[in-house]
């Protein structure tokens, strides 16, 4: 028996709970956690904005140690650390065969199967297919990633989502060039990760949008070098500060219509709009088609960071060992399971960057 963070039904407030996990059969591996981000995905399931099966053990953003694997497993063994991936590529579907791992048809297939039980009985799929809230938990072996040397255990959490999805969104998404300008929409702790990765790219100029006066410090340390606090004003403001015309390149990374728009507002004629946030259905983002061809701008949704994880971990393991990516600059709290409710509070409140449960 271990203790998880269980999502009842949707809308339903986190109970934490004993679940009791089953041996890893073939193909699969059980992994003790180290440490799991509080990620805002997490809460879209939480309220219904995104659907999976529920009762589910939620969590997606997570590193650990191999317990025991099971027949077949080659790639890892007791003992080795790893990153969970939530978004594993089948390599069979149309996606993958093009080389769009990140959209692959069947990456959430595994959230619908029964991950564990509660003590009374009562069957768990695993939230995004990894169940990360938990002490331990059990998952397909294409689900676990080495932990690239140099990088300590509890840290390697957040590389995967957060900073996969940050690092994605500005070298692979927005394709970043050195000397252009970024404006960042929202400093959580993808928002944060996006700032990092941005500096890396060369961008000279790296500006942060936040709600919050109080992100001002977090931000500049992630590599902002001007700060908004969001209003009205703000497409206006990003202008003034980009000799009129608007950002190269703006990065949304809270998911709401609004804030889509004034990203879209906010960047220059001929300029790259990428959105990363997850929004719900409901949220409506307007264009004229006048606009569209006067401002010849690009808008482009933004999944996983259009990252390939087997790829991308080894390049970043390097810019962290090299001093370039601040694993822990994002990390605003560190809390243990049972603080996880308070911290999608929080998240709620638009307040921190990165929760980090260390287990």
């Amino acid at each position: 028996m271990v203790r998880a963070a269980v999502l009842p039904a949707v809308g339903a407030p986190l109970e934490i709970t004993g679940i009791e996990l089953p041996a890893p059969g073939p193909g699969q591996v059980r992994v003790r956690l180290a440490a799991a981000g509080v990620c805002h995905s997490d809460l879209s399931l939480s309220n219904g904005t995104m659907r999976l099966p529920v009762p589910a053990v939620l969590g997606h953003e997570g590193a650990g140690t191999v317990v025991s694997a099971g027949e077949g497993v080659t790639h890892v063994a007791p003992g080795d650390g790893v990153v969970l991936n939530w978004a594993p590529s089948c390599g069979r579907c149309h996606h993958c065969s093009i080389g769009e791992v990140w959209l692959c048809a069947d990456a959430l297939t595994g959230a619908g199967r029964v991950h564990a039980v509660t003590e009374d009985g009562t069957e768990l799929h695993p939230g995004l297919n990894v169940a990360a809230f938990a002490e331990e938990t059990v998952v397909p072996a294409n689900c676990v990633l080495p932990v690239p040397d140099g990088v300590p255990l509890t840290d390697a959490a957040l590389l995967g989502c957060a900073v996969l999805t940050g690092y994605g969104a500005v070298h692979h998404c927005a394709q970043v060039r050195e000397g252009e300008s970024v404006v960042v929409f929202g400093v959580g702790g993808v928002g944060l990760a996006t700032l990092q990765s941005a500096r890396i790219a060369g961008a000279a100029a790296v500006i942060a949008v936040d709600i919050s006066p109080e992100k001002e410090e977090l931000a500049r340390r992630a590599g902002a070098t001007e700060y908004v606090v969001a209003s009205d004003l703000t497409a206006k403001e990003i202008r003034r500060l980009t000799d009129g015309r608007g950002a190269d390149v703006a990065i949304e990374c809270v998911g709401r219509a609004a804030t889509i728009r004034t990203a879209w507002d906010s960047t220059r004629r001929g300029g790259r709009t990428t959105v990363v946030g997850i929004g719900g259905k409901d949220q409506q983002v307007m264009f004229n088609a006048l606009e569209l061809f006067h401002w010849g701008r690009t808008l482009s949704g933004c999944v996983y960071g259009n990252s390939n994880p087997a790829e991308d971990l080894p390049v970043l393991a390097e810019h962290i060992r090299a001093g370039r990516l601040d694993l822990g600059a994002l990390v605003t709290e560190r809390i243990g399971i049972e603080g996880i409710p308070a911290a999608f509070d929080t998240m709620l409140a638009g307040r921190g960057g990165r929760a980090l449960v260390v287990f």
